[in-house]
């Protein structure tokens, strides 16, 4: 009889420290994001897709093919073809080809580029039917930016001659 009071007594006290931690949570303020209308924000270390990185100067990809991303990831998910210009000193870059499905993000492409050729994207919101909208095409992806970017820049209200404003309304009192 001893052991069954004892029991129900630690199951008591076991609930009230229970509903203690549930009634000290229930008062704090709720940290839910409501997704698509309130955008999360990206620590600083998080790591997306890689993506290659364009000189600024020149705008073209810093890449010289030189492979060693490719041949240093363990998943194989990474495909690299350059070809020699006349007038170049490195080889350019023809294609870059990563296939997001297989990478685990290890990060050991971003740290073997000798010349800081690719990073970690900070894009997160990365949603697709099919197995082909993740494999990408980083060459043809940073092209398509640069012209989005010019497109935009463009497009700036700096760039547009000031437009006339319309004349004022004499204002009236309404009583």
């Amino acid at each position: 009889m001893k052991e069954y009071l004892k029991d129900i007594f630690g199951g008591f006290y076991s609930l009230v420290q229970g509903m203690r931690v549930t009634m000290a949570q229930f008062f704090k303020p709720t940290v839910t994001v409501h997704y698509p209308h309130e955008a999360l924000k990206m620590t600083p270390k998080f790591r997306g897709h890689i993506e290659l990185v364009s000189d600024p100067s020149t705008g073209k990809p810093i890449c010289m093919a030189c492979k060693l991303c490719e041949k240093t990831c363990p998943s194989h998910c990474i495909i690299v073809e350059g070809v020699k210009r006349e007038g170049e000193k490195h080889r350019s870059i023809k294609e870059f080809k990563l296939d997001f499905t297989k990478c685990s993000l290890c990060g050991s492409c971003v740290e073997v580029c000798k010349s800081q050729a690719i990073r970690f994207s900070r894009d997160y919101n990365l949603a697709g039917t099919s197995k082909e909208d993740f494999i990408m095409d980083l060459f043809k992806r940073l092209e398509a930016e640069q012209v989005a970017e010019a497109a935009q820049a463009d497009a700036s209200p700096s760039a547009k001659q000031p437009e006339a404003k319309p004349a004022e309304q004499p204002k009236t009192e309404v009583r």
